[in-house]
């Protein structure tokens, strides 16, 4: 791989860009800036440790208050469910002449 004139001045204008950025970091605007970033940050990582602590408690409550709604607005859908996941199963309630299509017996 060969250097040509196109890396070269992305190289140059990428360190440039560096060293404005360390000189103006150490002006009291700068440093001012860094400490407003530092405090955003931690209040950032707080909020989202107190989101990761209050994560169960908020899918459960949702998960209760799901299975309400569903309840009230569709009473058949806990029945349906259940014999659905039977018939998945192969438990009770199915008949195999009803439930699976009948399979060609093997050709010798």
């Amino acid at each position: 791989m060969s250097i040509n004139a196109k890396h070269l001045a992305t190289f140059i204008l990428g360190a440039a860009a560096g060293v404005a950025a360390h000189k103006y970091l150490q002006t009291e605007e700068g440093e001012k800036l860094l400490e407003d970033l530092k405090t955003k940050a931690n209040n950032l990582k707080a909020e989202a440790e107190g989101a990761i602590d209050k994560a169960p408690e908020y899918f459960e409550e949702l998960k209760t208050k799901g299975a309400e709604t569903l309840k009230s607005n569709f009473p058949d859908a806990e029945a349906f469910f259940k014999d659905l996941f039977e018939k998945f199963k192969g438990g009770k309630g199915t008949t195999p002449e009803t439930d699976v299509a009948p399979t060609p017996d093997p050709v010798s």
